[in-house]
């Protein structure tokens, strides 16, 4: 229900808002305004979205729990792709979503609201006692020795 909602309200207040600044600064400066958020917006999400997978990397390389920087980052892409839509509302949101306080406000209410399941990647029983070490062998009899040739896989 809360996505047809935005699919049925967010264009009507896209409308709504054209038509009040449109008939105060005029056609020209309407567009205009839209295309230099579109290209500003760009950027900035070029610039921060660099950085969150910088963030997502460097918790990847120190073994950290790297959901708030994916979340950052899908809010980033979720930011671009409404300034890129023509609208003042979606621009609104879109920019205010590239406000690090504003993404750190809206994950720790995501996270409040989503129970999340941690896994381990260990296989296997940890051992009881660290000198101990669990493995087979075979006894190789010097005398039955058999003597081959290469292997095929090397050239001698």
């Amino acid at each position: 229900m809360w996505l047809f909602l935005a699919f049925l309200l967010v264009p009507l207040i896209e409308i709504a808002l054209f038509i009040q600044v449109g008939g105060a600064i005029g056609l020209g400066w309407t567009l205009l305004v839209v295309v230099i958020t579109a290209v500003l917006g760009t950027m900035l999400v070029r610039a921060q979205g660099m950085q969150a997978l910088g963030q997502v990397k460097s918790s990847f390389s120190e073994m950290r729990d790297p959901s708030e920087a994916l979340a950052h980052g899908a809010m980033i892409l979720f930011s671009g792709a409404l300034l890129l839509t023509p609208g003042f509302f979606t621009d609104a949101v879109g920019f205010a979503l590239l406000v690090p306080a504003v993404r750190l406000a809206v994950f720790r209410w995501a996270r409040s609201r989503i129970k999340v399941t941690t896994f381990s990647t260990h296989a296997g029983p940890k051992r009881q006692h660290p000198d101990i070490v669990d493995g087979e062998y075979t006894e190789v009899d010097p005398d039955r020795q058999e003597v081959r040739g290469p292997s095929g896989w090397t050239k001698h």
